[in-house]
């Protein structure tokens, strides 16, 4: 079952609807399920409401899945090019970027504060940690990682498919030196090799370039601090929502079933 919810952004004051699934046998049981929140929430359950016309297939999967949980998607702004800075943790520069002012951390303090004690409170949860997790694509994929590293304590697990992290290693880096980052952590992180390759250098092979050697330097931290990773190098993936529907088993499987 879907629910849509709005609720309200505070770092905004604005609407950002929330889309709530609950597993099919919610209704007849008294039992508590995990949580599992995702950025870009209109992109996860259904086509005509996807922004590219296609979505992740989640209302197809999770009713055939092994582990019935809850899964909250959360949208984020569809002014302008207001997801990118409710996206990005950092400051942001340069020619690509040009000059943003993040709000990711201002985001992540929502969910932390407002949408997951939302949730815990108005659904059949597990609230602590070791059921609880983050994931999302692109932007939404940084988001995650940035969640799992600064709201560990939160957080037990992150699904970063396709992350936006090249423009963004140094800072990255220091989130990762956290002291707080619990060995009992689990990380998937993914990208395709047709969106790894360069304009300037096609014939490149993937695992050459900077977004490869990158995802690398990341899963070895880690790795190194004991954590759980999964670093999946999709053959033929391009920077698209029918590619990350393929992941979602592997994904969902690595985090949960593990």
């Amino acid at each position: 079952m879907l629910l849509h919810q709005p609720f309200n952004y505070s770092p905004k004051n604005k609407n950002r609807e929330l889309h709530i699934w609950l597993p099919d046998n919610y209704g007849s049981t008294q039992e508590r399920f995990p949580v599992m929140y995702f950025f870009d929430g209109h992109n996860l359950f259904s086509d005509q409401e996807a922004t590219y016309g296609k979505c992740w297939g989640l209302a197809g999967f999770l009713p055939h899945w092994n582990r019935p949980m809850i899964v909250v998607g959360m949208e984020c702004g569809h002014e302008g090019n207001e997801r990118i800075p409710e996206y990005c943790p950092y400051e942001a520069g340069g020619r690509f970027w040009g000059s943003i002012h993040g709000m990711g951390q201002e985001t992540l303090l929502w969910i932390v504060r407002e949408v997951k004690p939302y949730i815990d409170a108005s659904f059949r949860t597990y609230s602590f940690r070791e059921a609880c997790g983050i994931g999302g694509s692109s932007m939404g994929g940084l988001m995650a990682l940035c969640g799992i590293c600064r709201f560990n304590p939160v957080f037990s697990k992150a699904a970063c498919l396709s992350s936006t992290i090249s423009p963004f290693m140094r800072q990255i880096e220091q989130d990762l030196t956290r002291p707080h980052i619990d060995a009992d952590t689990r990380v998937y992180l993914s990208f395709g090799t047709e969106e790894a390759r360069t304009r300037r250098m096609p014939e490149t092979s993937p695992l050459l370039t900077r977004t490869a050697k990158n995802h690398y330097e990341i899963a070895g931290i880690f790795s190194q601090l004991g954590c759980a990773v999964d670093f999946f190098l999709q053959d033929g993936g391009s920077h698209c929502e029918a590619d990350w529907e393929k992941q979602v088993p592997r994904f969902m499987d690595f985090l949960w079933n593990a």
